[in-house]
């Protein structure tokens, strides 16, 4: 009987381990970047040793590829619920980039690791909505009438209006919350989104 719960508790040290271990490298990939983060900085930053570390994840890369993946992943999903719960076009605009915002001031080094990393991980992103950030906008966009000819220039320049104003506040050329400027910038996608389907 005293295995089970004993079982249990490793179990939950295991997950808390490996969460702890995803934050750490989260925090220290966006400060240094990858190449410039050691197994040894993680193990150091978590308190456990690189064996440990091994135990979760065989390499830093396939660290890095996971964490970038799951996160970008579930941002997609997010997108995906509110292009589905939403009814107005609107209203769909405006929760997207409150999401982004609210994301950006709640873990920026996790907005940071997403923007700064994507070009060494987007080509292992699949290409359903669900786990594809561009392709959830895309979606977006397409079921509010954007022809499919526009979609992706309309959501290129939709997503850096979100985008650049994040790089802005990373670097402190942006002051305050970026949840202060969601109705100024869901404004400034509304107009992308409405010139693209004039034309």
């Amino acid at each position: 009987m005293s295995a089970a719960p004993g079982g249990a508790r490793r179990g939950r040290d295991g997950a808390d381990t490996r969460a702890r271990i995803e934050a750490v490298a989260l925090e220290l990939f966006a400060q240094k970047g990858v190449a410039g983060t050691s197994v040894r900085d993680i193990a150091l930053g978590v308190g456990v040793s690189e064996g440990a570390l091994y135990r979760h994840f065989p390499s830093k890369e396939e660290l890095a590829r996971v964490l970038y993946l799951t996160r970008y992943g579930a941002l997609a999903a997010e997108i995906c619920a509110i292009d589905a719960d939403e009814p107005e076009l609107r209203a769909k605009l405006r929760a997207v980039v409150g999401l982004a915002c609210g994301l950006f001031d709640a873990e920026p080094a996790l907005f940071a690791y997403l923007l700064i990393h994507q070009h060494e991980h987007l080509g292992l992103v699949p290409d359903a909505p669900e786990a594809n950030v561009v392709e959830a906008v895309a979606q977006l966009l397409r079921g509010a009438g954007v022809p499919p000819e526009r979609t992706a220039l309309a959501s290129a320049m939709a997503l850096g209006c979100v985008v650049q104003p994040a790089v802005f506040a990373l670097y402190g050329r942006l002051r305050g919350p970026l949840t202060a400027q969601v109705d100024a910038i869901a404004a400034a996608v509304m107009g992308i989104v409405e010139g693209a389907m004039k034309r």
